[in-house]
């Protein structure tokens, strides 16, 4: 059952070293407030899972946080690489990186077979494809009905699953809405689920069927607006494109980037004061 309490509280009670973690988003409702928390705390050997990981995963990753990626396409939309993810597959810094790359047709079937209770996941896909010459985890079997070659991988069974949503009640239910990703798919599928939110409210006005996550399916419910900062949330916030801009500056060089988490992250208390203090460093790089 859902409780309320603090983000600091959700990452120190139901993030583990050691964990597989999903902090899911496409391109909306992204939890870098969350991301942000796990560094500060200092959370190690994560292996990370995301459809699509791009700021949030490149800060995890530059940070140490992370001993593996799973993950289905790696970037800064829009923009380009992610330079510390590079940094730490092609160099091994800060220490060697795992990876695993999947299809998004993949990774969103991986996700339901992990929700469903099911050991691995069933797609027509890869035809023609060099990925499983390199990821050896994707393998094949001859469907027992049609004897159809088919594709099969591994379900994800995160031990915890984060993600960002727009509202939810005193009682721990969830509601959210505009571009889902596989949310409701990565959250079902974990041991753990932490939800931070842009309100809580006495009462969700959700039309039938509107409210996918119910109490019962979640673990922890924070309060933080903006949580999602610099990715949008509907009806709440806007996209910063101009964070994505900066970024690829920042990530490029290894002395950059650790200032940058030290001054942004590991040095302020919390998603607030990072906004805070991001907020003002930006008014001073304009200024100049």
């Amino acid at each position: 059952m859902a409780e309320l309490c603090s983000l600091r509280e959700a990452v120190s009670q139901l993030i583990h070293d050691g964990d597989t973690v999903a902090m899911e988003g496409f391109t909306h409702l992204i939890p870098h407030a969350a991301g942000h928390e796990v560094i500060r705390q200092g959370k190690r050997d994560l292996s990370l899972v995301r459809m699509t990981p791009d700021l949030v995963y490149d800060q995890l990753i530059g940070s140490g946080a992370a001993k593996s990626l799973r993950f289905s396409w790696g970037g800064n939309p829009g923009v380009g690489s992610l330079h510390r993810l590079r940094d730490a597959v092609e160099k091994g810094w800060p220490h060697k990186l795992d990876i695993r790359e999947h299809s998004h047709a993949d990774m969103a079937n991986a996700y339901v077979a992990g929700a469903s209770g099911l050991p691995f996941a069933v797609l027509r896909g890869y035809t023609g494809s060099d990925l499983p010459k390199h990821n050896d985890h994707i393998r094949f079997i001859q469907c027992p009905y049609t004897g159809e070659t088919l594709a099969t991988t591994p379900a994800v069974r995160p031990d915890v699953t984060v993600i960002h949503a727009q509202q939810a009640d005193r009682q721990g239910n969830v509601l959210l809405w505009g571009i889902l990703g596989v949310q409701k798919e990565a959250a079902l599928a974990a041991k753990r689920l932490i939800v931070t939110v842009e309100e809580i409210v006495d009462k969700l006005e959700a039309a039938p069927n509107a409210c996918i996550l119910p109490k019962w399916v979640i673990s922890a419910v924070c309060h933080v607006p903006g949580g999602a900062f610099p990715s949008y949330a509907q009806g709440y916030n806007e996209r910063d494109n101009r964070f994505y801009l900066a970024w690829d500056a920042i990530s490029r060089d290894r002395e950059a980037f650790t200032a940058w988490i030290q001054r942004h992250v590991r040095d302020t208390a919390d998603f607030a004061e990072f906004r805070r203090v991001y907020a003002e460093s930006s008014q001073l790089a304009e200024a100049a």
